[in-house]
């Protein structure tokens, strides 16, 4: 065998390897230093991390979410059995108080037609069924009342209220939504001659026409009569309506926005309750009644109405109002206390406002003064002028404090005769009420 004995240029060769083997190696290290880094990286901090790519589960099925509402889509769309998921079962407040048991929303919204307006506190719908369409979501359910037992802002009136159910019987509420429709892009048909295989590009002079693509979120609007519908080629931007719209009308709980939204009367009440403390006056330089020299004195009745559905779930009793009065006893602001609920309480507000009212006098001269009015609803007998004996089956014409039907039913019952007879007695007229 012959010895192998390297020459100068060998030597040349076998660097020349050698250095070649090392950059590649360098390469490869190169290379993999970034990976661990970013795995590192995505393992401390997920919003550093590499964003999805395209097609990856989170993107065909995103999550879509308007206020309080929020769902997961299957490539932008809902299905019927996640909205009864979302709705069923749950109490929702209207946000404007429409009271008309039958209502109508485009996709936007916004009311179709018109529908008389009231409290929140007999707003609260019950929702017990859903059906989706291409077209439209129709709910079904229920109306309540909201009844206060008392209670004051600092006291926590989230537990001191209950629902009264004032939907008559077979009878449902019915609320639907218009559906913005999704419309597969048309794509634009082009002749062309066989010896034609390039498009020419479109000149400045004409516009050029392309394809909508099925993703985006361009609106189309036709015209059905007298009536626009808006039209989308994205299933998810149709999605996303429907849920704004749902946000637009309901409320989950009372909200801020809800509150932001109320008079001053129920506002300031709400406002104080979120940190416990009482609902006051803000009138500046307004003194109490127990600071002034002649405190002021209520010169005329103060007797609100009540209204159907107090009257017909036999919600009756005391209620609490902050008032200031001015100097010249009128009347300047007035906020609620200790609600009773149902309408009632915007009724009394209404009296109390135009109330008369002596000014309270300080060294001689009339001051402005908060001081609390109580006001008292009644349960109005349906009785006619007859005799005594003919009215003792009757129901009593007032009880004090808050009270439901069944409550006034179960103590009625429980009444002896004679006691029933003397209280089946015409009810006096209310004599006004002294503020405190």
């Amino acid at each position: 065998m012959r010895k192998f004995i390297p020459t100068p240029r060998t030597f040349s060769a076998l660097i020349a390897i050698t250095g070649f083997s090392l950059a590649i190696a360098s390469s490869v290290v190169a290379l993999a230093q970034p990976s661990a880094q970013s795995a590192q990286v995505g393992g401390t901090d997920s919003h550093s991390a590499v964003a999805p790519q395209a097609g990856s589960p989170a993107e065909k099925n995103p999550t879509i979410t308007a206020g309080e509402f929020s769902l997961q889509t299957t490539a932008g769309e809902f299905k019927e059995d996640q909205l009864k998921q979302l709705l069923v079962g749950k109490t929702l407040y209207l946000r404007d108080g429409y009271q008309d048991n039958s209502l109508e929303f485009n996709e936007l919204g916004h009311l179709n037609g018109k529908s008389a307006q009231g409290s929140f506190t007999l707003s609260q719908i019950q929702i017990n069924k859903v059906k989706l369409s291409k077209h439209k979501l129709e709910l079904q359910g229920d109306r309540y009342g909201l009844h206060f037992l008392g209670a004051a802002a600092f006291e926590d009136p989230s537990k001191a209220t209950d629902r009264v159910k004032i939907t008559p019987r077979k009878k449902t509420v019915r609320i639907v939504f218009e559906r913005e429709q999704v419309e597969k892009p048309k794509k634009e048909k082009h002749k062309r001659k066989a010896a034609d295989s390039a498009e020419p590009a479109p000149s400045n002079d004409s516009p050029a026409t392309a394809t909508v693509p099925a993703s985006s979120d361009q609106q189309l609007v036709s015209v059905k009569g007298d009536e626009k519908v808006t039209r989308t080629t994205s299933p998810a931007h149709a999605s996303q309506l429907l849920l704004s719209a749902l946000d637009k009308v309901f409320s989950i709980g009372i909200d801020n926005r809800m509150i932001a939204a109320m008079p001053d009367f129920w506002r300031f009440y709400y406002q104080a309750a979120s940190i416990k403390t009482d609902a006051k006056p803000t009138e500046g330089g307004t003194l109490h009644q127990s600071s002034v020299d002649l405190k002021a004195r209520l010169i005329s009745a103060i007797d609100p109405p009540s209204n159907e559905f107090a009257q017909s779930s036999g919600i009756a009793g005391m209620a609490l109002y902050h008032a200031v009065v001015g100097i010249d006893g009128k009347v300047q602001q007035v906020i609620a206390g200790r609600p009773i609920g149902f309408g009632l309480d915007e009724n009394a507000e209404k009296v109390i406002r135009n109330a008369a009212f002596q000014p309270a006098l300080k060294s001689g001269k009339p001051v402005p003064v908060s001081l609390d009015v109580i006001v008292s609803f009644r349960i109005y007998s349906k009785r006619t002028s007859t005799s005594t004996m003919q009215q003792t089956d009757e129901k009593p014409a007032s009880l004090p404090g808050p009270y439901t039907a069944q409550t006034l039913e179960a103590r009625t019952q429980q009444q002896p005769p004679d006691s029933a007879a003397q209280q089946a007695q015409p009810t006096p007229p209310p004599q006004p009420t002294s503020p405190q």
